[in-house]
């Protein structure tokens, strides 16, 4: 273990109850904060069934400070997307979380990921296979990874890989600068949609934090379940498990001012919301909504719109994670940066990760088919 940093493993539920504060002051230190690691998420992850036992949250600090230099939340689990070999998961809840990386303080990065990734090798019950099935591949986090993979003996597959939409502002952008810059040669037909949907009623865009986002919420499910995912069962509203989650995720990250609902209302009815997690200037999206009676108006694009104008008129450092995932097309977001993301399986310490990349490339395999069936 890195002779700088020391690391400490949590209990599930004392993380949840007392590191708030502690992670909120990490994330501002962190170039990419991954939200999902919050204790207000691990608590929420309690409730969706997971148990308190199978979830690891390891504690990088400075041997004589308390200060946070490093965050992972991991899920000890074994399914047949790992080869029913053991592993340790990130995220804890995949379906709605949408980074496998830990947080890191931008200056002690590599020390803090070797310390955390050493911690893991040396700990005789933890497994040594790492399933990240959501990790961004490029960045100073992916090259504080590499490092500490190699460091260690550690090798990392990557299987699946597609390109994220991000919102990353330049210095001296504004909103009209960067939609032009983003947007490309399509500025002129998305804009001219835009303005197509603001002549057709009284469009406002409303913006929910704290509380109101509680009561926001309500809205936002009652949209998603209007459309296509309401008729096919998918929705929210019709998972009770599912919902009760969302419920726990927005109360829990309400307390700190750490969620958002956006809805863009016309002539008073939503047409399009946005759940997000928002803390320390990043925003990671959670889930998407719109009325598709107005597809043809892009209801989802204009709401992303408005998103970005307030986040500039805002006047304070901002980005956005859209959590798009493979399967989606990123020229549907009028966001022009990508992250490259990847589903990455690590062998620790010079051992053996057959079975899990085994079914990590059955699955690629089966997926590939099936989009050419």
């Amino acid at each position: 273990m890195s002779s700088a940093v020391a690391v400490r493993r949590l209990p599930a539920g004392t993380y949840g109850a007392n590191y708030a504060e502690a992670f909120a002051d990490l994330c501002r230190r962190a170039e990419a904060p991954n939200l999902h690691m919050a204790p207000a998420a691990i608590a929420a992850a309690l409730s969706f069934g997971i148990d308190e036992d199978d979830i690891v949250v390891l504690a990088a600090q400075a041997p004589a400070e308390e200060r946070l230099l490093g965050l992972w939340a991991l899920r000890r689990t074994r399914s047949p997307h790992t080869g029913f070999a053991r592993v340790l998961e990130a995220p804890l809840v995949p379906l709605y979380e949408i980074s496998s990386a830990p947080v890191l303080d931008r200056e002690h990065a590599g020390e803090a990921v070797l310390a955390l990734v050493r911690a893991i090798a040396e700990t005789p019950d933890l497994p040594k296979i790492l399933k990240l099935p959501l990790l961004p591949m490029q960045g100073n986090v992916f090259a504080a990874i590499e490092s500490a993979l190699a460091a260690t003996g550690s090798t990392i597959a990557s299987f699946e890989r597609w390109q994220r939409p991000m919102l990353v502002p330049e210095p001296g952008d504004d909103a009209e600068r960067y939609l032009r810059r983003a947007l490309g040669q399509g500025h002129k037909k998305r804009m001219q949609q835009h303005r197509q949907l603001e002549k057709a009623g009284a469009l406002v865009f409303e913006r929910h934090r704290g509380t109101d986002a509680v009561a926001a919420l309500e809205d936002f499910l009652a949209l998603e379940a209007a459309g296509w995912k309401g008729r096919g069962g998918t929705a929210l509203a019709r998972l009770p498990q599912h919902v009760a989650y969302i419920r726990e995720i927005v109360r829990n990250f309400a307390a700190s001012d750490g969620i958002r609902i956006d809805l863009l209302q016309l002539d008073g009815a939503p047409i399009a919301g946005g759940l997000l997690l928002d803390l320390a200037g990043q925003s990671h999206f959670l889930k998407i909504a719109y009325d598709e009676t107005k597809a043809r108006l892009s209801p989802g694009r204009a709401l992303a719109i408005e998103m970005l104008r307030a986040d500039f008129a805002a006047g304070r450092p901002f980005r956005l994670d859209s959590g798009a995932g493979d399967g989606v097309d990123p020229s549907a977001y009028p966001w022009g940066e990508r992250q490259e993301m990847a589903n990455a399986i690590v062998a620790l310490a010079g051992g053996s990760a057959l079975l899990p990349r085994l079914a990590a490339t059955g699955r690629m395999r089966l997926r590939r088919w099936r989009g050419r069936a």
